[in-house]
């Protein structure tokens, strides 16, 4: 049975310039290219519970190379924390902003120091090989500091190299290879982490190696060469128990292994080292060094990766408002950027969810680490509308995924294994939405996988799709037969609205009908009688003690609910937002349970996971259950409630330092949550392909769609006591809606906001509102 949710897993600076030798900085060129009004602060979110990393890597890059200062704990999730004071080393492959911890593959540590095979305790640095450090500085596609022993480490990347450069003070020292590092948790205990490995040194002086880990990706495959710009004096492997090899040995196999290469004189001459990455075999690893890192110029690699970050970055620019909303505007640009990461090697293969080799065709590319359950909601969305190539390769590959996994669409794929994380299935949304929007992509060949999914109750289950049996037969899942059932219903009748639009878009339009039928399936777990997502029975009674800010009906067995509440599930609902108001009784009945979501006090109980954070009474903003619930009042007529506090959660919710996300970053999310709602508007039902009005941050936004075509998007009047919008003018004319269509935005034009101090009763008629589950409200 494969992963069931991150919380019950874990149970039991900006572009600042240097000067001399390092010769980084962003040029004048790169500045040129369009740079958003703001500097990116790597930082931010590698504090309080971001769990996002500092290190260099580019756009969707596959080497993320960042230092790690833990990697035990939920706070280790991206190897690097703020507070943590001293540094294992440097590896070569992070996660940004998830909830459970994987990769930090192949980890350097330079020093000067004795020989150390092990790190260290946190709390007792100078037991280990661990250094504290100063003068950290980051920027994208770039990373340096200051080791205690007397290093000065930098850090580039390309796609799939790593390099490195270390400056050391006159003296001996070593590079240290722990090839046995990786993420290690209470919940590892009992099985073999890191098995299978290898190292050796050729003829050339290129070390190579490869090894298996058993994770959260459990048995995902990771290959390295790494070659040194200056020979050691004499190289050492260690075998498993941290045993010396045989003098002269130039190979060693087994589970945890490691390598010291030492220098009798250290200083002079910065040590480069460069590292090719692949997840298929060797040779990628090798090709990947030969094509992308050829030579030792470390200061064009780094120049390369300023420009490319300055280009992704400058699609979006900024003016007015506050500075340290701009920086947080530009730093969340910037992790929108790291995840899904690229997963081909040069020659175009990957390894496929099958775990078998695959070939992308010509011009695709493969991708890894998709957080769907997280990134459906606005970073896909956010990514049609700023980089739709990135969008198009993207649904391209999912599709391919789709065909390839025995599970059919993903859930939660990471380095070739599909990791079953969370619930549902959305890797539909986002294939149903980029339908919508015009993404052209083989759905057709991933239809019968999806239908598998969709219909058939014998398709091979994972966690994340448990209870289905219950769910065709009830039309809900029990809460005394399927553990988190009441968010499981609600999440499955969501992918089932997104699979009902790839049905009628592959033709298959009686499923198509079924599944639209079945997407109401959500109504079957809120009880009308309370107003409240409730848990139910199999025989059909409710949960007779029902407490909404509990976390189930029997909290010592197992939640009710994924990472919320009842007071959070409510709401959960994204796609028949009409159908939910009528459920509770109108608009006005749902208004005030809008209301009393917001404004009730913000207890939760003594086992809820911290996951539920960014509380606004019941609403919690750190994680995504709800963060399309701000934008509900437009559905029910007070649009004006929806630009208050869209403008509150802009605000208060997200700052510019290393606890400047609420909760973690997950991929991206939190971040694409920022920028779209900054902008002016938000998708709360992707698949719908429209917009929700909000409340615009910026004075100015400019958006490069490609193409040459823009989007600008003003906000006449506004101002920090000024969140209310008055009136919109669409290219010159008046808007009534108090939506817009992604196919309107994607022409580009400029969309136009008055803002004022008091709310007005723009949107509020009926006709003006937006649409949902197919339709405007009657």
């Amino acid at each position: 049975m494969l992963t069931a949710n991150r919380r019950q897993l874990l149970a039991g600076t900006g572009f600042a310039a240097l000067s001399g030798a390092i010769g980084v900085g962003l040029s004048s060129e790169a500045m040129a290219q369009g740079a958003v009004a703001g500097k990116p602060d790597l930082f931010v979110g590698t504090g309080g519970h971001g769990h996002t990393y500092p290190g260099a890597s580019l756009p969707f890059g596959m080497a993320q190379l960042s230092p790690d200062t833990n990697n035990h704990g939920w706070d280790a999730c991206s190897g690097y924390h703020q507070g943590n004071g001293s540094m294992m080393g440097f590896s070569h492959t992070h996660l940004s902003g998830t909830g459970i911890g994987d990769m930090l593959d192949i980890l350097v540590v330079p020093t000067r120091q004795k020989l150390m095979l092990e790190p260290g305790p946190l709390d007792n640095p100078d037991a280990g090989y661990r250094q504290r450090y100063s003068d950290e500085h980051a920027e994208p596609g770039y990373y340096r500091v200051q080791l205690e022993s007397g290093v000065m480490a930098e850090l580039t990347v390309t796609e799939r190299c790593g390099l490195h450069r270390y400056r050391f003070m006159p003296g001996a020292g070593h590079i240290l290879i722990d090839f046995a590092h990786a993420m290690d948790d209470d919940w590892d205990k009992g099985h073999t982490v890191v098995e299978d490995a290898y190292l050796a040194l050729d003829q050339d002086g290129t070390l190579t190696g490869g090894r298996q880990v058993n994770r959260w990706a459990k048995g995902r495959h990771i290959y390295f060469a790494m070659q040194l710009s200056r020979k050691p004096d004499r190289i050492q492997f260690f075998g498993d128990g941290d045993t010396p090899a045989d003098a002269g040995a130039r190979s060693i196999k087994g589970n945890q292994l490691k390598v010291a290469l030492f220098f009798d004189e250290a200083g002079g001459d910065p040590i480069q080292i460069k590292t090719g990455l692949s997840a298929v075999d060797l040779q990628g690893a090798r090709d990947a060094l030969a094509q992308e890192a050829v030579g030792w110029d470390f200061d064009g690699a780094a120049q390369s990766a300023r420009s490319i970050w300055a280009k992704a970055l400058g699609n979006v620019r900024v003016s007015g408002g506050a500075e340290a909303h701009r920086a947080i505007m530009a730093s969340a640009l910037y992790h929108v950027q790291l995840a899904p990461t690229l997963f081909t090697d040069c020659d175009g293969r990957y390894i496929g969810l099958d775990r078998e080799v695959h070939t992308a065709p010509e011009g695709e590319e493969a991708f890894s680490t998709y957080s769907l359950w997280d990134t459906y909601r606005a970073l896909h969305p956010l990514l049609t509308l700023i980089d739709r190539d990135r969008a198009t390769l993207l649904t391209r590959d999912l599709c391919r995924q789709t065909m390839e996994s025995p599970y059919g669409p993903p859930v939660w794929p990471l380095q070739g294994v599909e990791t079953g994380t969370m619930i549902g299935w959305h890797a539909v949304s986002v294939l149903a939405e980029a339908h919508v929007k015009g993404i052209e992509a083989d759905y057709a060949s991933a239809w019968p996988k999806i239908r598998q999914r969709a219909f058939n109750r014998d398709f091979k289950d994972i966690d994340s799709t448990l209870g289905r049996g219950y769910y065709y037969d009830l039309g809900y899942i029990p809460c005394d037969k399927v553990w988190e059932s009441v968010s499981r219903t609600q999440e499955y009748a969501y992918d089932d609205w997104a699979m009902a639009h790839i049905a009628n878009a592959v033709g298959a339009h009686e499923d198509a009908q079924a599944l639209r039928r079945r997407s109401r399936n959500y109504r079957n777990v809120i009880d009308p009688s309370v107003g409240f997502a409730r848990p139910r029975f199999e025989d059909g009674h409710w949960w007779k003690d029902y407490d909404p800010i509990q976390l189930g009906h029997d909290p010592d067995k197992w939640r009710d609910y994924t990472e919320a509440n009842g007071w959070q599930a409510t709401f959960l609902n994204q796609h028949d937002v009409y159908g939910l108001i009528d459920h509770f009784g109108g608009d006005a009945v749902f208004e005030k349970k809008l209301d009393a979501l917001f404004n009730g006090p913000s207890t939760l109980p003594k086992n809820a996971p911290p996951d539920i954070s960014g509380l606004v009474g019941q609403y919690a903003h750190g994680n995504e259950p709800d963060q399309h619930v701000a934008y509900l009042y437009a559905f029910c007529g007070a649009p004006w409630k929806t630009q208050a506090m869209v403008r509150r959660l802009l605000t208060e919710m997200y700052k510019d330092d290393p606890d400047g996300v609420i909760g973690n970053d997950d991929c991206g999310q939190m971040s694409a949550w920022f920028i779209l709602s900054a902008m002016g508007f938000y998708p709360v039902d992707p698949v719908s392909a429209v917009y929700v009005f909000g409340s615009p941050l910026f004075d100015l936004v400019e958006v490069d769609l490609g193409a040459d075509k823009t989007l600008t998007i003003r906000a006449e009047g506004n101002g920090p006591d000024r969140p209310y919008i008055q009136s919109v003018r669409w290219n010159g004319r008046a808007f009534d809606n108090n939506w817009i269509a992604h196919d309107d935005l994607s022409k580009g034009g400029e969309l136009v906001f008055s803002m004022g101090s008091r709310p007005s009763r723009f949107g509020s008629r009926k006709e003006h509102r937006p649409p949902s589950f197919g339709s405007l409200p009657k």
